[in-house]
């Protein structure tokens, strides 16, 4: 770069430099606080995780998003959620300046931050003053109402998502399969358990069980199209809605890749973590259904799979739910 590094780290606090490998060259003394140690030398990708766009896992991805708004955690320690733009450098390396976005308030608690780690032209800056002024925070918001709408939306969208895996939480999924239900048009619905879950928290403890979470949060966004909508409902609980019309043989295609990805071995810390799931899906074609119906088909069609042995997908059929379907599964995936 040929812009000095005395002008970046007086106007982007929060920057790093990046060569064409990926390895931070020069970070901003803000970062060097968040308790990640020293960052010059690693790899970006290692000490920060992109969650959105989700594909990036590479130099090469991260310089494809150029201009893109980044949505990025801390692999370790508080897992602060940050925002960020990237712009390549010209020489195949790029700058990327980083900010705390609407988890400002946070971070100033957690590391001790102060106006000075910020850039005097910051908004950030404002807004530690708003916090610990209130009645100057309302007059002031007339004047900033362009950027806190911003702010605003970004609040709500953090709402309704998953704080660990960046999927939908609950709260948003019950709005949108019930926005769905009341179409009136077809669509699909998996309820995903994880298999042997609780051995790993158990035995590894949850950092490990944290990272086995991230890990089949990452290989159902990879299955998601524009309408989709991958859920976590619960501690091992996943849901995945697909809209629109979509054949048995397509769900069960997804249904067993996702099954057979989430079987891979997840490793932290030099342990071996091994889980794998069930599947239970749930296909509406057409009448009227309501959300507590598709949910509990789903929901019996995943006990159906579990019965046949774990590890497995189940299509929800009428007679699953009766008596004699508490034996083996009359109809599951290979």
């Amino acid at each position: 770069m040929n812009l000095p590094q005395s002008i970046l780290m007086t106007l982007c606090p929060m920057h790093v430099l990046l060569s064409p490998t990926g390895h931070i060259m020069q970070s901003g003394a803000t970062l060097e606080k968040l308790g990640q140690g020293p960052l010059q030398g690693r790899r970006f990708l290692e000490v920060f995780e992109v969650y959105r766009p989700s594909a990036i896992k590479t130099m090469d991805h991260l310089l494809s998003a150029r201009g893109s708004s980044l949505r990025l955690r801390l692999r370790e320690g508080k897992r602060t959620q940050l925002t960020g733009v990237m712009a390549p450098d010209g020489q195949g390396g790029a700058v990327i300046n980083l900010s705390f976005g609407i988890s400002v308030v946070e971070a100033v608690h957690d590391y001790a931050l102060t106006s000075t780690d910020f850039a005097a032209t910051d908004l950030t800056v404002e807004m530690l003053y708003l916090v610990e002024a209130k009645s100057a925070a309302m007059e002031a918001s007339r004047h900033l109402n362009t950027r806190l709408e911003g702010a605003r939306v970004e609040a709500e969208e953090r709402a309704y998502t998953d704080g660990l895996t960046g999927l939908r939480n609950r709260r948003a999924l019950d709005q949108i399969l019930d926005r769905v239900c009341r179409a009136g048009q077809p669509f699909a619905l998996m309820h995903l358990d994880l298999d042997y879950f609780k051995e790993v928290n158990d035995t590894y403890g949850h950092a490990a069980g944290d990272a086995v979470l991230t890990k089949v949060a990452s290989e159902m966004m990879a299955e998601t199209r524009n309408n989709d909508t991958a859920a976590r409902v619960g501690g091992d609980e996943f849901v995945f809605l697909l809209p629109n019309r979509i054949s048995q043989d397509r769900l069960g295609a997804i249904a067993a890749r996702l099954i057979e990805r989430i079987e891979e071995p997840v490793i932290h810390d030099g342990n071996t973590c091994k889980i794998s799931t069930s599947i239970g899906i749930s296909l509406h074609e057409s009448g009227e259904i309501t959300p507590a119906e598709i949910m509990e088909q789903a929901d019996t069609a995943l006990y159906a799979a579990k019965r046949a042995g774990r590890a497995q997908y189940h299509f929800y059929q009428a007679g699953d739910d009766s008596p004699e379907a508490e034996g083996p599964a009359a109809l599951v995936g290979e």
